[in-house]
């Protein structure tokens, strides 16, 4: 990494750091103040509903307003809705400031992460890009495996009102750090003259694009299938640990620096070991599908965790495969905005899996309710896969 890009890709790690101390921390203390999952799902529903609709917009914004500036806009915002919602539960107390702090969050999140993509590719043009997303991959892996170790150990000590302050601190030394990047001046301008449409007319574009493309739809219904048991384990892992096992916040936390480090394993595994491409999202999916059952049998710690461990790091292996089949199937042109639509579709169940936690589980189990999933999960990925195949052999 050259010296001038430290401080990018520091900005960036900090970001991500915060981002994922408050993904941590606000489960787990909504969990403590009701004691019951259903909560904690709930609140994942209204955390990660907006955060996926605002995918289109954020991208339609990205190429409209310097990615620069809306990068700096989200972190400033993001540290201000943290003091916000801190504020009014300290003031008049209950769970909904969390979870509005959640769900604003989450969409600044959105924008942030799009921005970040646009300035990747445009400041650092000059360089190998392979080369410049594993850096970046790097920092934001950092950030993962730190954030919930850093987030528990502070709770040992701390209130989990001051651990939100901590992520509000984060967010502005990111945004410190981001005004010394010289790199900025990098930045190439935009075409000077670009067709511009009504944001409606984009999204309408991209929305027959993909019905009409041959495979996406396919691929989206596969990436809904994973995404249900990536919001159902995200929604009710903290409850199941620390209620259902009797864990500590500690072991949660470990649990979650493993799923980190399993997502590394994983995608060194991807990138040294040729697979095809329809054999890759069939291993990734299967295994995925494979953990959902572990942790829905929940007959010991260590079978959950092992559960937990595949859905973590296998998800990671599938996102390499829908990415790729994407990019083969969506015109270079059209990419922008149709790619925003279908992260939004894919990532729709991980709210949905959130609601369906509120609604049918009981007190700190979420064992029927994950087996429930995995069914579904099954299902899809039956009918796609075999599907797919079918397709394949005709051409």
């Amino acid at each position: 990494m050259l010296v001038r890009d430290r401080a990018f890709f520091a900005s960036m790690f900090l970001t991500v750091l915060a981002d994922q101390i408050l993904l941590f921390l606000v489960p787990l203390v909504i969990f403590q103040i009701t004691g019951n999952v259903a909560w904690s799902g709930l609140a994942f529903f209204f955390e990660t509903l907006p955060r996926y609709l605002a995918f289109p917009f954020a991208g339609i914004l990205c190429d409209r307003i310097s990615p620069l500036l809306l990068l700096r806009v989200s972190r400033i915002l993001r540290a201000a809705a943290c003091v916000v919602g801190i504020s009014g539960q300290v003031v008049f107390g209950g769970v909904w400031w969390l979870i509005g702090l959640s769900a604003v969050v989450g969409m600044l999140t959105t924008q942030g992460m799009l921005a970040l993509e646009m300035v990747l590719v445009r400041a650092f043009s000059d360089q190998r890009f392979e080369k410049v997303a594993s850096y970046g991959q790097l920092a934001s892996q950092m950030g993962v495996v730190l954030g919930p170790l850093t987030a528990a150990y502070l709770m040992a000590i701390w209130p989990w009102e001051a651990v939100v302050v901590v992520a509000t601190v984060l967010f502005v030394l990111s945004d410190a750090m981001f005004m010394l990047w010289p790199g900025k001046a990098r930045m190439e301008a935009l075409p000077a003259r670009r067709e511009h449409r009504h944001p409606i007319a984009d999204l309408r574009h991209a929305l027959l694009l993909v019905w009409t493309l041959p495979g996406l739809m396919r691929a989206i219904l596969q990436a809904a299938g994973v995404n249900l048991i990536i919001g159902a384990t995200l929604a009710t892992a903290a409850a199941m640990v620390t209620g259902l096992f009797a864990q500590s916040e500690q072991v949660y936390a470990w649990l979650q620096v493993g799923g980190a480090l399993a997502t590394l394993a994983v995608l060194t595994l991807t990138a040294h070991v040729h697979l095809g491409l329809n054999t890759l999202g069939r291993t990734a999916y299967g295994l995925i599908c494979l953990g959902a059952v572990l942790t829905g049998l929940g007959a010991h710690p260590l079978v959950y965790a092992a559960g937990f461990l595949l859905i973590a790091g296998f998800d990671k292996m599938f996102n390499i495969y829908v990415r790729t089949l994407r990019k083969e199937i969506i015109p270079a042109e059209e990419f922008g905005k149709t790619t925003g639509v279908i992260i939004c579709l894919n990532n729709l169940s991980q709210p949905l899996a959130g609601l369906v936690v509120a609604l049918f589980a009981a007190g700190d189990d979420a064992r029927g309710v994950l087996l429930g999933l995995a069914a579904t999960m099954a299902v899809l990925g039956v009918a796609t896969f075999r599907r797919g195949a079918l397709v394949l052999e005709a051409d």
